[in-house]
């Protein structure tokens, strides 16, 4: 049996340099010849791209940054499929028994053989190779090789994500973002309560526990990322759409 260990580290590492690419950052300077991360909040992130550059640059940037996550994801889900296809390459009756066997995860697993073994062990591990993908788009998007370890918040790469792992859960992250946004008109404050709806989300339609883990912790991280904006929330000083900030935030991280 091939080990899959390679091609699943190669594929967190494309997913990371998927989620590395600042296309803000690109959009500034191909544009306007500027630094985005000298203007407005200093994020590399679609909303300081909307409110430096305009409409066009910022959604165009938001459109890729959606993808980025979503690419990433696709990339695992096209390594899983394949191995499984190719490498365990199982007939139907096999097939059923490993379906039987992920409802009943003590039973008889332990009694297959080896490369049984290790088709059951990766459907086993499939909802955990798909977090790790999410992970390494979401940290590469801000923490940016490219961009000495910066980057932007995070929202946008996690939509895509959202969208290749449940696009339910996406939606409905995305429709309390919306909602949120038409009230307050403060893009932060949407994301936030965005990423606690998609932990509730993911809990409410059953999703596998390391996808309700991995909203937890990655929407702290991205909570986190946005600790700035929440004191200037508190300040009653954080824009709104539609307004334009001339004067450059400094944000650690």
């Amino acid at each position: 049996m091939v080990s899959i260990v390679l091609p699943v580290l190669l594929t967190l590492l494309l997913a990371y340099m998927l989620g590395s690419i600042p296309f803000g950052y690109l959009a500034a300077k191909w544009l306007k010849g500027i630094d985005i991360r000298k203007e407005g909040s200093g994020s590399t992130g679609a909303t300081n791209v909307l409110r430096t550059l305009g409409k066009k640059a910022g959604i165009t940037v938001l459109l890729l940054d959606v993808l980025k996550g979503f690419g990433a994801i696709t990339a695992m889900y096209l390594l899983y499929n394949w191995f499984g296809e190719h490498v365990c390459a199982l007939d139907d009756a096999q097939r059923d028994v490993i379906s039987l066997l992920l409802t009943q995860p003590d039973a008889v697993a332990a009694k297959l053989s080896p490369d049984l073994k290790t088709c059951y062990d990766l459907a086993v591990w499939k909802p955990v190779l798909i977090v790790a993908a999410a992970v390494a788009a979401i940290i590469g998007h801000s923490k940016s090789v490219w961009l000495g370890f910066k980057g932007g918040k995070s929202v946008a790469v996690s939509l895509g994500v959202l969208l290749a792992m449940d696009y339910r859960v996406a939606l409905a992250g995305l429709g309390v973002f919306l909602l949120s946004a038409l009230v307050s008109r403060i893009v932060s404050l949407s994301s936030i309560l965005a990423v606690i709806g998609v932990a509730v989300a993911f809990w409410g339609f059953r999703c596998p526990i390391a996808y309700l883990l991995f909203a937890i912790v990655m929407g702290a991280y991205v909570i986190w990322l946005h600790r700035a904006n929440v004191g200037r929330l508190m300040k009653g000083t954080e824009p709104r759409i539609g307004q334009r900030v001339e004067v450059a935030v400094k944000e650690e991280g």
